[in-house]
């Protein structure tokens, strides 16, 4: 059996220590330049080795985006910047790379590292994926459009040390394999370049210029894909059709997400993974933990996406583009006193006196009691009402390095 990579995004380095903490077997990132979330933090070049350096302490890979379609002026700049990924004592693992010019400049560069094909290549068929395996690559991301069954085919026609890597759980773009013309044509800022405005997340109604007032269906043809937005994609529940279909990479969106969407989805996927390997019995007794945990980060309505077949209108097209959540952010555990006290950043208000949760990466959720709060100076606090307030909490039970905190929507 094929191993399975649990393959996590990061757009910070408190997030990207959340992802190796939590569970992740490989984790994603993007520099300040050439990655398509030019809007997330990114990294500098000190953070990502200071992260690649912590994730490879813990035997966790790191792979650095570099996915943009460039015009000429990036192509210098792009070789300037390989020569300092190159240069890096903690080097990158991989870079994950679309346009074919930036490949090239890549393989010169930096001719010892591995090289991923972004899903912005539209790897959509095995000729495909032999193309880029003859030309150097050691992995290719699937298309969002294929089903299961294509994703075999393609598994059973390519070398064997070929990989792939699919999207298993996330936000899914509107436009084929996130080529996105939309945010470019309404706002001037170019998705394709990481600076995408999600403008397929706004609310439209589509109405014929002789028929004001009529709101009209927006339908698929049997070659295409659904216009405006789509639901999030989820695959906890179908863990053993994708190890059986050849995915070597289980790939999680969303490197704009902040740490407890990501410690959610990496704690949760990681345990569903192992739970399966160990006998599909034991993964299926635990589906009812899964698909709670599953919902308590931030999503909009699920769907499984292509994956078995061409979805219908319901999983597509939804009234509403509304976020939801059942847990709230609160702060990850930078370490204790010898008092008890555990210090942290503020991530969002709480209250001395509050029940709350102590998350851990093991999968248990343990309810504590607010005992006590202060400031940095020792000064007793009622609660926290300062984004990134530096302060320490005193809880019913002491929690350890790397633990998040977290209170449940309208508690």
């Amino acid at each position: 059996m094929r191993k399975t990579e649990l393959l996590i995004p990061a757009g910070s380095l408190e997030v990207l220590k959340t992802a190796v903490i939590f569970g992740a077997d490989a984790v994603y990132i993007g520099g300040e330049a050439f990655s398509l979330r030019a809007k997330a933090k990114n990294f500098s070049l000190p953070e990502m080795e200071e992260g690649i350096r912590f994730a490879h302490e813990r035997n966790v890979k790191v792979y650095v985006t570099a996915n943009i379609f460039a015009h000429h002026r990036d192509i210098e700049e792009a070789g300037r910047y390989f020569e300092e990924l190159r240069g890096m004592e903690e080097k990158p693992d991989a870079l994950i790379i679309s346009d074919p010019g930036l490949f090239s400049v890549a393989r010169e560069v930096c001719p010892e590292m591995e090289i991923h094909i972004s899903t912005q290549a539209n790897n959509t068929n095995y000729k495909t994926y032999t193309f880029w395996n003859k030309l150097g690559a050691k992995r290719a991301v699937c298309a969002r459009e294929l089903s299961l069954s294509e994703i075999k085919e393609i598994r059973a026609h390519i070398p064997e040390e070929m990989e792939i890597e699919a999207f298993v759980h996330g936000a899914m773009c509107i436009s084929y394999s996130g080529r996105c013309l939309l945010s470019n044509y309404m706002t001037g800022r170019d998705a394709n370049r990481g600076a995408c405005t999600h403008p397929c997340r706004w609310k439209y109604a589509v109405v014929e210029e002789s028929r004001p007032g009529e709101y009209l269906p927006v339908y698929e043809n049997e070659r295409g894909t659904f216009l405006f937005s789509s639901g999030d994609l989820c695959m906890i529940e179908h863990i053993p059709e994708l190890i059986e279909a050849g995915i070597d990479s289980f790939k999680i969106e969303g490197r704009m997400k902040a740490a407890l969407y990501v410690a959610t989805v990496a704690r949760t996927y990681r345990r569903a993974i192992d739970d399966c390997l160990k006998s599909e019995e034991i993964y299926r007794g635990n589906m009812e933990w899964y698909k709670r945990e599953i919902g308590k980060c931030t999503y909009r309505q699920f769907t499984t996406g292509f994956y078995f077949g061409k979805p219908g209108r319901e999983s597509q097209i939804y009234d509403s583009s509304t976020y939801q959540s059942e847990a709230v952010y609160l702060g990850m555990i930078e370490g204790t006193d010898r008092r008890g006290y555990a210090h942290l950043e503020q991530k969002n208000k709480f209250c001395a006196g509050d029940l709350i949760e102590i998350m851990k990466p093991d999968g248990r959720n343990i309810p504590v009691t607010v005992e006590a709060m202060e400031d940095e100076e020792g000064n007793p606090m009622e609660n926290c009402p300062h984004a990134k307030q530096k302060f320490s909490v005193k809880l019913s039970e002491v929690p350890e390095k790397y633990d998040l905190l977290r209170t449940m929507a309208g508690r």
